[in-house]
């Protein structure tokens, strides 16, 4: 599974990159914070919304550690979904930069 991190998407949107950000934690997290212009899908809803993300070279998945986005990652891989990048330490390393 590819991987990038924290630093690395702050630095890419910084530059006025657009990523495609794809957020798997619950309502009650994403309200304590998110990057903006993130795509939000709880894990649990992912088999009924995954046709929803826009397909891309690049999916960026997020969560709160990077065990969600891993297990998402590996989710849609097996439904067809290509490019994407699990964010490893997820929102808890986003929230230290």
């Amino acid at each position: 599974m590819d991987t990038i991190t924290p630093s690395e998407v702050k630095e890419r949107l910084s530059k006025g990159e657009k990523l495609n950000l794809l957020d798997v934690r619950e309502d009650e997290e994403i309200a304590q914070g998110a990057i903006p212009g993130v795509q939000h899908i709880p894990l649990g809803e992912l088999p009924e919304r995954y046709r929803e993300i826009p397909q891309a070279d690049e999916i960026i998945v997020i969560c709160r550690s990077g065990n969600r986005s891993g297990k998402a990652c590996e989710y849609l891989a097996s439904v067809g979904v290509t490019g994407l990048k699990n964010m490893v330490g997820g929102m808890l390393e986003w929230e230290k930069l």
